[in-house]
């Protein structure tokens, strides 16, 4: 996670994600199963995987995780314009309005 999200996570070996609300421990089994175990598969690029992400999150309307995955995305090399090719190409799939949603999500991701 430090490497796709360099700066987010603090240094060391125990990072503590839980904040003592409901659901507290959703980050760390994500962290684990899905980043820890599928993102470290060989057989797909880090690229190749952000860009099945970056459709699969938009076909979902999945707004908020979209916004951390363009960063990644960013991390792993796409460009700017390909992120916006992504989206481009996900509304003949996807329809228009998640689109719209994903183009929100990725400005705000951006600072755009």
């Amino acid at each position: 996670m430090r490497e796709l999200l360099p700066g987010v996570f603090p240094e060391g070996d125990d990072i503590d994600l839980r904040d003592g609300r409901l659901g507290e421990e959703l980050v760390e089994i994500g962290v684990t199963s899905v980043f820890g175990a599928l993102w470290a598969r060989d057989g797909l690029s880090r690229r190749d995987r952000s860009l099945v992400t970056l459709g699969i999150l938009i076909a979902l309307g999945a707004e908020s995780e979209l916004a951390t995955h363009v960063r990644i995305a960013l991390t792993n090399g796409l460009t700017e314009d390909e992120l916006a090719e992504v989206i481009y190409h996900a509304t003949g799939y996807t329809g228009f309005p998640r689109a719209v949603a994903a183009r929100t999500a990725a400005r705000e991701a951006l600072g755009h």
